[in-house]
């Protein structure tokens, strides 16, 4: 049988709540996935209509040129060593408590999103070593399958959707860089499929909780990362100027700071869940 969405406004601390027995299987999906539906549909459209994204010229002239014991852009190389430790302690942690109740739905979703948040660590800083658009494949890519594994947890916690959900959203993250090359290789680079699958946590995630009624807790700490996430895309945007401000941190490097500490807030919600399950249980 298809797997059917839990009852929208269900606690994620309540695991499969139970629909009442006058929701029929229609009524269950159109609930959970018309308001979602609705806002993919709705930005796919607007990418569509605006027509190609093309990266900005001048994208890999970043601020920050100083090398360090040998290591060029060393700033920008070293600063993605936090994605690493946020990667590699998610993972340990989400090991040790893979079967927990409270992480089962979205365990392949948390799995995907720290692996690539480790990857990340070394694909940015490959990188920056030598920036170009052959190197910049192996940044975006882990980043696009950090957001893919992000939406596909909170998407299985919340409307409860098949495992496919997963896989699928990982396909799409490769297939948008993938997109992006091959238009980049053809002279027109475009990256809407790239800038869809970054926008569309941003919106999906607070949305899902809400509708579903995760913990406040998890909630503010997810409202939280994301406005870390915004400051750190801005950061990017001021490259030069915040390193002319601070004269120490170029603002390339200030987002790998800001986006390590996003990711750092988005685990702590998830591992905080399961020690305050844990916690209860005790009593």
């Amino acid at each position: 049988m298809p797997c059917l969405p839990r009852e929208p406004f269900a606690s994620t601390s309540v695991q499969g709540s139970a629909w009442t027995d006058s929701a029929t299987p229609a009524r269950r999906i159109a609930l959970a996935y018309a308001l979602p539906g609705a806002v993919v549909l709705a930005l796919g459209l607007a990418l569509w209509r605006h027509g190609p994204i093309a990266q900005w010229a001048g994208y890999h002239d970043f601020a920050d040129q100083r090398p360090w014991l040998g290591i060029a852009h060393a700033a920008d190389v070293l600063s993605n060593l936090g994605f690493a430790l946020v990667g590699a302690t998610g993972l340990w942690r989400l090991r040790s408590a893979w079967n927990a109740p409270a992480l089962r739905n979205g365990r392949a979703g948390w799995a995907l999103f720290f692996a690539a948040v480790l990857a990340t660590s070394a694909g940015s800083a490959w990188y920056h070593l030598a920036p170009d658009n052959a190197r910049l494949v192996w940044d975006r890519l882990p980043i696009a399958l950090a957001c893919a594994g992000l939406l596909a947890a909170v998407w299985r916690e919340t409307i409860g959707a098949s495992r496919w959900v997963t896989p699928a959203l990982a396909a799409g993250a490769v297939a948008s860089v993938a997109w992006w090359r091959s238009t980049d290789l053809a002279g027109a680079g475009d990256l809407r499929p790239y800038v869809l699958l970054q926008v569309l946590p941003l919106l999906l995630v607070p949305l899902l909780q809400w509708q579903h009624e995760a913990p406040a807790r998890e909630r503010r700490l997810v409202a939280v990362a994301m406005v870390l996430y915004l400051l750190a895309k801005a950061a990017e945007w001021a490259d030069a100027p915040l390193l002319a401000a601070l004269g120490f941190c170029s603002g390339h490097t200030l987002k790998h700071v800001l986006a390590t500490v996003a990711a750092a807030v988005l685990a702590q919600g998830l591992f905080g869940r399961q020690g305050l399950a844990r916690s209860k249980g005790d009593r």
